[in-house]
């Protein structure tokens, strides 16, 4: 039989012993419970210039991405939003060779500063997550919950048309091998099965999809000489990267910028993990075409 417990919401603004250096020190111990990947802490209150301390500094172990993390107990106000947008500013100015991305985390985060933050998107990679403590059983549980999230700096479609250069069958048989393009075409049997009206679309750098003479690049193909880089293009999550790990496929790395994953394949990849492929694919088809 399956119990229900009903959750207590707290303030922890207003809670007579917890600081918000206590909620510091718990996201520094485990960077994943804010739900932005396996993050690790580079450095906890990281000493500004001129401008105060940096609540937490946090990197992707893969990518390197960095990520400027500001934290205030109660509701977000102007001060809270100026102050993460300064330390994002002045670590991606000392440290260029990163990608940075500002984030902010708050009680509570109303429309109207969710209006002001959105005025930045595009320009500023920045994001919100709302903090919420529950009391469960006696017990206290934080729940972080992404509110705004950064735009995908990646190119749309269109862009994509103008930036790729036309490229046929035969470079790609030059560039890379005739035994990969095979496997390339192992790949579009499973996305003609989404919809018939799918076709391989050949560029100078990838193999993109086109539908109906224009581009609908959901996944794309880059074949060599004795492999495929097959990007597709999903957000992160953890039951995908699970999926991925179980199957026994290699991701060379999470493209958070471009909001893709990028798995290296063998021609018995193609073949012998044709299910977990398909479905993957298959997740990325349905969100493109929800676009």
């Amino acid at each position: 039989m399956i119990e229900f417990e009903r959750a207590e919401t707290l303030s922890l603004k207003s809670h007579p012993e917890i600081i918000e250096k206590w909620v510091q020190d718990l996201i520094a111990d485990d960077p994943s419970i804010l739900g932005l990947g396996d993050l690790e802490l580079r450095q906890k209150e990281r000493i500004q210039p001129r401008a105060g301390r940096l609540d937490l500094l946090l990197q992707d172990p893969v990518t390197k991405r960095r990520y400027e993390v500001e934290l205030q107990l109660g509701a977000t106000d102007e001060t809270h939003i100026i102050r993460t947008i300064e330390y994002w500013d002045i670590e991606r100015k000392r440290y260029p060779q990163y990608d940075h991305c500002a984030v902010l985390i708050a009680e509570d985060i109303t429309s109207r500063f969710l209006s002001v933050i959105s005025l930045f998107n595009g320009s500023i990679p920045l994001v919100a997550i709302q903090l919420r403590a529950l009391r469960v059983a006696g017990k206290l549980t934080l729940v972080f919950t992404k509110v705004f999230d950064e735009l995908t700096r990646g190119l749309v479609d269109e862009d994509e048309e103008a930036e790729a250069s036309p490229a046929d069958r035969a470079y790609w048989e030059t560039k890379a091998s005739k035994s990969t393009l095979t496997g390339v075409d192992d790949l579009m049997k499973i996305v003609k099965s989404f919809n018939e009206n799918l076709e391989p679309k050949y560029n100078k750098y990838y193999i993109g999809i086109g539908k109906d003479g224009s581009p609908f690049n959901f996944v794309s193909f880059r074949p060599k000489k004795s492999s495929i880089t097959l990007e597709i293009k999903l957000p992160q999550s953890d039951d995908i990267d699970e999926n991925i790990e179980q199957a026994g496929l290699v991701q060379l790395v999470y493209n958070a910028q471009w909001g893709l994953y990028q798995l290296r394949l063998t021609l018995v990849d193609v073949k012998s993990k044709k299910d977990v492929l398909s479905e993957l694919m298959r997740l990325a088809y349905e969100r493109r075409s929800q676009l």
